[in-house]
């Protein structure tokens, strides 16, 4: 189950981070962490690849800052969820917003003469779509959830 994801994550992540900070850039920030992984590692998160077993610093290092983080606390210990989302605005179509006033000027009358007509605006609605969710239990990651579709 945890193959197919990998390129899914990948893709993903190189999606979230087109307009955010780099990999690169999150290295920089912290290079003794990424220098104190094997090489195998280092290059999964380049490429921005996820696995079992990860601590939250090789989250970061791969995926970013995460949109939303949660904690919990129950019978079996202390657990983190991070989230990362995409936002996106839905289409919801033409509404009517009222009257267009357009004024001209009749020549027959010599007057100026006023005209009113239907004004409608296109209409938007924020979206908020969870991508990815890491699940860490004692600082390392033991679940991952990808939306699917």
């Amino acid at each position: 189950m945890i193959r197919f994801l990998v390129p899914i994550l990948a893709v993903a992540t190189l999606l979230f981070a087109a307009g955010c900070q780099s990999v690169d850039d999150r290295i920089k920030e912290n290079p003794g962490a990424f220098a104190s992984l094997d090489k195998p590692t280092q290059d999964k998160i380049k490429q921005g690849i996820i696995d079992l077993g990860y601590t939250q610093d090789m989250v970061y290092l791969a995926l970013g800052k995460p949109d939303e983080k949660r904690e919990s606390l129950d019978h079996a210990g202390h657990s983190a969820t991070w989230s990362y989302n995409a936002y996106y605005q839905r289409y919801d179509g033409t509404q009517f917003a009222g009257y267009y006033r357009q004024v001209y000027y009749d020549p027959y009358l010599k007057a100026y003469r006023a005209y009113y007509r239907p004004a409608y605006v296109d209409t938007y609605h924020d979206e908020k779509e969870e991508l990815i969710r890491v699940v860490f239990k004692d600082g390392k990651v033991t679940a991952i959830e990808q939306a699917k579709g």
